[in-house]
């Protein structure tokens, strides 16, 4: 081993080796370890710590993309995964800013944004425009897009073919998809073979409500709670990186979240999974509307009343333009000279518009005064 020191010589500023045996002082201490961290950065064959992109930026941790492989971290270290649903580019924001790991583009968009009784209407192309706008107001969470009904079904081709759309078209990082029939674990297999990461989801799988015979809770019998376990161990082996639990007992929850090595991510599912799942307008409690009263889950807590925010500003909103005290002066920042008002009001008459003009002088004089327009306006 040999240290760096600057030759005197500053012509040719030169690294020159030394071989001192008594300890150098401080300064060139701290000289000899910058030296040494430049030759290091100078040699070509250090890699850096990441295949592609150079150094790393300098930003907080908080920050940074929520990827696959932070989700498998916080998973091995026991720490609890947090995913709401997103449709649109403000509620993308909202669980960006909140710095939730997960934000779901589910289908369920067909009924709390489209206002179906079901997941099922709602197509590729329809999910693909939720997808873009997610993509456009979340940057830090890692973005999943629900392949929506009737897009993957027939073959492992299609599957694939419409994962990728997700992804390239729809800006995500991962898909999910419902089900553990063959078919469908096939599938799975298919598009992780194809580089896209993929989240399952078992229990309770609303696009299979014609054979289930409606929203009802899966695993209340040991057969069915055996199906649940043995459904998620096979999306585990197909290569999902995470499975969805919806509407299962807690016991049946708990077992698959200890037979995986891959997080668990509930619904309905009780308290034992590795994380958790809301949509996004349930757990604020958006609507009151009773359609959406009809299709809101028992399951989910409201998280705030956000509705009924919404709704008294909306209500104050029609008062006060109903009694003309919005807009008053404060929302009414544009402005007109005296003199302009007068050319603006001439030109009007002789354009034959009487009217007009004695509207717009009756406008400026009573800007000019409290800016409340009178009961004749």
């Amino acid at each position: 081993k040999f240290s760096f020191s600057v030759s005197k010589d500053s012509r040719r500023s030169r690294v020159a080796p030394t071989n001192h045996t008594r300890t150098p002082p401080l300064r060139t201490m701290a000289t000899g370890h910058a030296f040494r961290r430049l030759a290091r950065r100078m040699l070509s064959n250090v890699p850096e710590s990441t295949v592609y992109g150079g150094p790393r930026p300098q930003e907080a941790a908080a920050a940074r993309r929520v990827t696959v492989t932070t989700l498998r971290g916080k998973h091995r270290r026991g720490e609890p995964i947090t995913v709401v649903t997103a449709y649109d580019y403000p509620s993308a924001v909202h669980v960006d800013s909140a710095g939730i790991d997960v934000c779901l583009v589910g289908d369920s968009a067909a009924m709390v944004v489209h206002g179906h009784d079901t997941t099922l209407p709602i197509s590729l192309d329809v999910m693909l425009e939720h997808c873009r706008a997610v993509a456009r107001g979340a940057s830090r969470p890692l973005l999943v897009g629900d392949l929506s009904f009737g897009c993957y079904e027939s073959s492992s081709t299609q599957a694939v073919d419409s994962a990728v759309r997700v992804l390239k078209e729809g800006g995500m990082d991962a898909i999910k998809l419902e089900g553990g029939a063959p078919s469908r674990i096939s599938a799975a297999k298919a598009i992780v073979e194809a580089g896209i990461a993929v989240m399952g989801h078992v229990g309770l799988t609303p696009q299979a409500i014609s054979v289930l015979g409606g929203f009802r809770p899966q695993g209340k019998t040991v057969d069915s709670a055996i199906k649940v376990v043995e459904t998620a161990l096979a999306l585990q082996e197909a290569g999902c990186f995470s499975v969805v639990l919806e509407c299962v007992p807690a016991p049946v929850a708990a077992a698959a979240t200890s037979a995986l090595k891959i997080p668990t991510i509930g619904i309905g599912a009780g308290p034992f999974c590795s994380g958790q799942v809301l949509v996004y307008h349930d757990l604020l409690g958006m609507m009151q509307h009773p359609h959406h009263a009809k299709v809101t889950p028992k399951f989910c807590k409201q998280f705030g009343n956000v509705g009924s925010v919404i709704n008294k500003a909306l209500s104050d909103y029609k008062q006060e333009v109903e009694t003309r005290s919005f807009p008053g002066p404060s929302h009414t920042p544009y402005k007109i000279t005296a003199t302009d008002v007068d050319g603006f009001a001439n030109a009007l008459q002789k354009m034959g518009l009487g009217e007009a003009a004695d509207a717009a002088a009756a406008a400026a004089e009573n800007s000019e005064n409290d800016g409340k327009p009178s009961e004749n306006s």
